[in-house]
């Protein structure tokens, strides 16, 4: 038995104001992001298991909740994220659509699993992706787009984390070996900044354990660090970046953190706001498979309108109350005037039930 009313772990309710926040918060995300050409796609909430494992990648469906459909018998998974299911319906539906396609979207996804730290288990992803180039132009684009979502949202202070994904393999493969075995741990240990971890494992990388920080401290260690110019394309291509955002974010620069950027090639970035707890969302450049095997490349970000709408204080209401009896036309002058308004249904009905802070009399407005 369970208590009336109770939900299952990691699950809540959005209640007035902040669910209308959190919604208003992802819709001016959504047309920053079609201002710039992408159109929305609305995938559905569930697919089958091991497609969505394929487009997931790193980690596959150990985040995902999974059932048998009692229809066709087959294991589906509800979406961890919305990414995969934008990267198959690019690569499947849109796959004659000319290149670059651009896409946005909106939805609720599910984890199997919360942490301490982010207990929701359920949370509102919005985003946009740019199928079919993880150039530096599509970058300064995606990044660009995600700011701008943050600012038409109301977000201010807002400041970018970069990271490299790649970083420990493209020097593995060419300057600095590590034995292929070593590579994993070597990875942790860099994301941990664990200095001793890393010197018992090549102690050429402990450079990077301090190689983090503000944009252009952590830009000059890491030009100095690369003696033989095999990250110079990456750093080149992060200094363009930054020069395009200019003033409007604060930089940070993390070149060897991974979680979370588990399924990225060349540029992850995290996106922070002052008064948020946790990070407003994520993106970078990744690959999408197509159905023949062949790869893609893709560039994208994703938000979390939880998040967004719950930086700083519960928005306040504004609603005016039609006493019981208002021609309809009133009414529809003061909504279009941009007002909501709530008609009183009885003739006892007033302000204060209906929670509004002003009121109509007489053709007049005034507070309740």
């Amino acid at each position: 038995m369970t208590m009336p009313g109770l939900l299952p772990e990691g699950f809540h309710d959005r209640l007035p104001p902040v669910a209308d926040a959190a919604a208003a918060v992802e819709a001016r995300v959504l047309e920053a992001a079609r201002l710039h050409g992408y159109e929305r796609v609305d995938p559905p909430l569930a697919e089958f298991a091991d497609e969505l494992a394929v487009r997931l990648k790193a980690g596959g469906l150990t985040d995902a909740v999974r059932f048998v459909d009692p229809v066709g018998q087959a294991t589906l998974a509800i979406r961890p994220d919305m990414t995969a299911q934008v990267a198959r319906i690019a690569a499947t539906r849109m796959g004659h659509h000319p290149r670059p396609v651009r896409l946005s979207y909106a939805g609720s996804v599910l984890k199997l699993r919360a942490s301490q730290l982010a207990p929701a288990r359920e949370r509102r992803q919005v985003g946009a992706e740019l199928i079919g180039l993880d150039s530096i132009a599509a970058a300064c684009e995606v990044v660009g787009v995600a700011v701008e979502g943050l600012a038409a949202a109301g977000i201010a202070d807002v400041s970018i984390d970069f990271t490299l994904p790649d970083l420990v393999d493209t020097l593995a493969a060419g300057p600095l070996p590590v034995a292929a075995e070593a590579i994993g741990a070597l990875r942790e240990r860099l994301d941990a900044k664990d200095a001793g971890g890393v010197a018992a494992i090549a102690p050429a990388y402990l450079p990077l354990v301090e190689a983090a920080g503000p944009f252009d401290s952590a830009m000059a260690r890491l030009r100095a660090f690369d003696t033989d110019g095999v990250l110079a394309s990456r750093l080149d291509g992060l200094a363009t970046i930054a020069a395009a955002l200019g003033n409007t974010a604060a930089m940070t620069l993390d070149p060897t953190e991974r979680h979370g950027f588990e399924y990225q090639s060349w540029l992850g970035f995290s996106l922070f706001a002052a008064g948020a707890a946790r990070e407003l969302g994520r993106g970078g450049t990744y690959v999408i498979v197509h159905p023949d095997g062949t790869e893609e490349p893709a560039t994208g970000f994703s938000l979390y309108a939880d998040m967004l709408g719950g930086i700083g204080a519960a928005p306040a209401r504004r609603r005016l109350f039609l006493p019981h009896g208002t021609p309809a036309s009133e009414g529809a002058a003061m909504r279009a005037a941009g007002w909501v308004t709530v008609a009183g249904l009885e003739p006892g009905d007033t302000p204060q039930a209906q929670l509004c802070t002003h009121r109509y009399v007489d053709g007049v407005i005034r507070d309740s």
